[in-house]
């Protein structure tokens, strides 16, 4: 049933249907690469009804301004801007969840995918029983272009490792570049973990039903613009997603990445203790003290580095974020203590005492700085 008023402004041409394709390009420092794209998508797509929707993640270099002078022209063209989270699989997620069209398709901003092949998967997605179309650097037909031979043995083995979440017969999982049904799009949308970079790996884990596929040929282009975003911390993402898909039903990734820099916090906490104490001969309270005060630092510049990447904090905030960590984790301190006390006082052995005391102050510390430091890095 028509809302009041719509048969009236559709009959006089004042509203027009959601576009048959909606194209969801996540930026970030991609300013010159906009307009370019944009050309493109307009020269391969004659014909179709389609739009294009940049999710930009607040890019310092102005890409949502250069975004919103072409939008400001072209209604095929919109802009999606996100303050004060990052992240390519969550971006492009936000970008399908805004879109209404039927059929979605993912790609970069950066001029590498080829815009020639979105009618082809357009149209095979109408045509054939398929859930996801692939643009595949692995098929006979596509290549790698200009990667390096270091970079192609990282994403043949990043592939390698995609099996164990996604189906073997899938060549290229790694690919950014693909077009889904909205419907298959939506069945998965409420299991995706949106970590990092690789969006297509996170659809196929996450469906509920194996999704029909195919892949279509293409070669990877060079850069013309802009810096690759490519660093370890993708490869840490990458890592933490699969990990994510594999035991994050039991115990969630982020827990775990939590855990393991809180184990590197030890050690840093035992080096400065052995430097002060032990080298300098500094009294050991004040040494103890100092070395407790660096280790909480150190713990929280990395997780607000690694573990919630998505959620940094700068400026400020990140001042702030400090303060709210070392007060939670002083808490967690004494309930590490306090459980282990307990339980050494109820006979239960100083090996049982002592880990559950360490599991009891790292969930403490875990839920509440996911709370009450980064909980609160969202707008």
């Amino acid at each position: 049933m028509n809302a009041p008023g719509t048969a009236r402004q559709l009959a006089a041409g004042l509203l027009r249907s959601a576009p048959l394709l909606s194209i969801v390009v996540p930026t970030f420092n991609e300013r010159d690469n906009i307009a370019p794209l944009v050309d493109r998508l307009h020269d391969s797509l004659r014909g179709l009804d389609w739009e294009v929707v940049f999710v930009d993640d607040d890019s310092p270099d102005g890409t949502a301004e250069a975004v919103r002078e072409i939008a400001a022209v072209d209604t095929r063209v919109r802009c999606l801007q996100r303050i004060g989270r990052r992240g390519l699989s969550s971006a492009c997620i936000e970008g399908m969840l805004s879109s209404s069209a039927p059929y979605l398709a993912v790609m970069d901003g950066d001029l590498q995918h080829d815009e020639r092949l979105l009618p082809a998967m357009l149209l095979a997605l109408q045509g054939e029983p398929l859930d996801v179309v692939v643009g595949s650097r692995y098929v006979e037909g596509g290549g790698l272009g200009t990667f390096g031979a270091h970079r192609i043995a990282i994403s043949r083995l990043a592939t390698r490792v995609s099996h164990l979440v996604v189906p073997a017969t899938l060549r290229d999982p790694m690919s950014g570049f693909f077009a889904i049904r909205r419907d298959a799009f939506m069945g998965c949308v409420r299991q995706l973990s949106a970590m990092g970079f690789k969006i297509l790996v996170d659809l196929f884990a996450s469906s509920p039903r194996p999704l029909r596929f195919r892949e279509l040929p293409f070669t990877f282009r060079e850069r013309i613009a802009g810096q690759s975003k490519l660093d370890t911390q993708v490869a840490w993402d990458y890592g933490m997603l699969l990990l994510d898909k594999l035991v994050g039903h039991v115990v969630p990734v982020r827990f775990i990445a939590f855990s393991l820099i809180g184990s590197l916090g030890v050690l840093v906490h035992l080096v400065v203790l052995g430097l002060l104490f032990r080298a300098l001969g500094a009294d050991f309270v004040a040494s103890q003290l100092s070395a407790t005060l660096v280790a909480m630092v150190f713990n929280f510049a990395l997780n607000n580095r690694i573990t919630y990447r998505d959620r940094q904090l700068h400026g400020l905030r990140w001042v702030r974020g400090l303060a709210s960590f070392m007060a939670a984790c002083s808490v967690g301190a004494l309930a590490n203590v306090g459980m282990a006390a307990w339980l050494y006082q109820h006979e239960q052995g100083w090996l049982l005492a002592a880990l559950a005391g360490i599991l009891v102050g790292a969930v403490w510390n875990y839920a509440i700085t996911a709370v009450y430091t980064w909980g609160r890095a969202r707008p």
